[in-house]
């Protein structure tokens, strides 16, 4: 075998490989991030102390459910953005105490920056005090999504 058909199966090989891991993980709830610091609001206020809801200090806070909130970063041209709205909207309508929050990553960079979101979509499933319980990026599935939600209810 030749040097540029050695080449290409091997490119060929990591592309495979590369396309597998992006598929597993795609869109699977894995644990939390670990937010550095608070972030400052948009008003220039105080950072916010790690405890406190992710969304303290911003016009969502109020959005919050009673028992969960599953909080999505999109941005305008993104399609699994828009699955993803679907999907969880359906969760918040039927899961009883759950709301949906949507925020625009491009126009709360504060917000996408202080939470380490970097790419859409990323949800995060928070508590019913806002604190983040587990991250998601890229388009879940429902079953993911109510695995996660029962999973972070159930502590």
């Amino acid at each position: 075998m030749d040097l540029g058909a050695s080449v290409l199966v091997v490119a060929v090989v990591v592309a495979l490989a590369l396309g597998a891991w992006w598929s597993a993980t795609n869109g699977v709830f894995r644990g939390t991030h670990r937010v550095r610091g608070g972030f400052e609001t948009g008003a220039g206020g105080p950072p916010q102390p790690p405890g406190d809801s992710v969304l303290a200090g911003t016009a969502y806070d109020d959005r919050r459910g009673e028992r969960a909130t599953l909080l999505q970063f999109s941005s305008a041209f993104c399609a699994p953005c828009r699955a993803t709205r679907r999907i969880l909207d359906d969760v918040a309508r039927t899961v009883p105490g759950v709301s949906h929050v949507e925020v625009d990553a491009e126009h709360h960079l504060d917000l996408v920056r202080a939470l380490g979101v970097l790419r859409t979509p990323t949800t995060l499933v928070l508590d019913a005090h806002g604190r983040e319980l587990t991250r998601a990026t890229g388009a879940p599935r429902i079953g993911q999504v109510l695995a996660a939600l029962e999973s972070g209810l159930a502590r």
